[in-house]
């Protein structure tokens, strides 16, 4: 089993788009790292105090094969200067790739959090 990181910012706190980005978020996340929702343990979602709308497993719930997925929310610690409007995830994954072949996938003004993975993407 691996753990897999990734995070996506929104621009503004409304369903829609909070569902949108978790979802663009799950997808890439198996994309880049040849999984499909049978390898998934689990997954633990966690968002900053501002945004309030929706909890971003609503969204991924509706993804096909995310019926059974075991999805967890949780509010994100609140530190001063911390990056605003932020989906944060943790993906424990059934995989035979090493954990250099991970693929943590950050998106948006999440790069920020993890530039040295972002240059990578790029």
């Amino acid at each position: 089993m691996r753990g897999i990181r990734g995070a996506v910012t929104v621009a503004k706190d409304e369903k829609e788009a909070i569902w949108k980005a978790a979802q663009g978020l799950m997808e890439e996340i198996l994309s880049r790292n040849d999984l499909s929702p049978e390898d998934i343990g689990a997954v633990i979602f966690t968002m900053t105090e501002d945004l309030t709308s929706t909890f971003p497993t609503a969204g991924v719930r509706a993804l096909p094969g995310f019926d059974l997925v075991p999805l967890f929310d949780a509010r994100q610690c609140a530190i001063e200067g911390s990056l605003a409007k932020c989906i944060r995830v943790l993906v424990l994954a059934e995989t035979a790739k090493s954990q250099r072949e991970i693929a943590h996938v950050y998106q948006g003004g999440a790069a920020a959090l993890r530039p040295d993975i972002a240059a990578k993407e790029s």
